[in-house]
């Protein structure tokens, strides 16, 4: 009887943690006007190309604010509309522009600073990809989170950063400023 009771309780052990892993993983859910969304956790959500159109359904998904990393120059960017759109549902728009061919530390500076404040969570990041937000992810990972390279690097590819040029930003980024966090 007692082995029995044991194999069971840890069985419902084993099962609640691989659920609890599961559900902490980020998932790649399609949703309508998003190229490449990933639900990232509850506070958290990364992607490529947003409509303007889509933002009122960000607002509908609970996001307070949105990061924008595209150029406003980049083909379909429509910044503009896109800050008037999630003004008009009440949205936070940060724009960011990070260019990926020559990326500025400065635009990392103030990433970590809207992620990471509370007023801005959840908080929806994009750019046209999700290959700079992957960078970004990255650095916020390992540098806010404490996570490891092997670990922060795996998501960030599940995001969506495919430039071994911003991978390599990003890690250097994390290196240079690894003492001041």
């Amino acid at each position: 009887m007692r082995s029995s009771t044991s194999l069971a309780i840890g069985l419902t052990l084993t099962t609640a943690v691989v659920l609890a892993a599961a559900q902490s993983a980020p998932v790649k859910q399609d949703v309508e006007g998003i190229r490449n969304f990933t639900k990232v956790d509850a506070t958290v959500a990364c992607a490529g190309a947003t409509d303007p159109t889509a933002i009122a359904g960000l607002k509908q998904l609970g996001y307070r604010s949105i990061v924008n990393l595209r150029l406003a120059t980049e083909d379909g960017a429509a910044i503009d509309d896109s800050r008037a759109a999630a003004e008009a549902v009440r949205i936070r728009f940060i724009h960011l522009p990070f260019d990926g061919s020559a990326p500025d530390p400065k635009v990392a500076d103030a990433f970590l600073a809207a992620v990471t404040d509370p007023a801005n969570q959840p908080v929806f990041i994009n750019c046209g990809s999700a290959n700079r937000v992957g960078a970004m992810w990255l650095i916020k990972r390992m540098l806010v989170d404490h996570w490891d390279e092997a670990r922060a690097l795996e998501e960030a590819k599940l995001i969506g950063l495919r430039s071994d040029a911003l991978q390599a930003f990003a890690l250097k980024y994390v290196a240079d400023h690894r003492g001041a966090r």
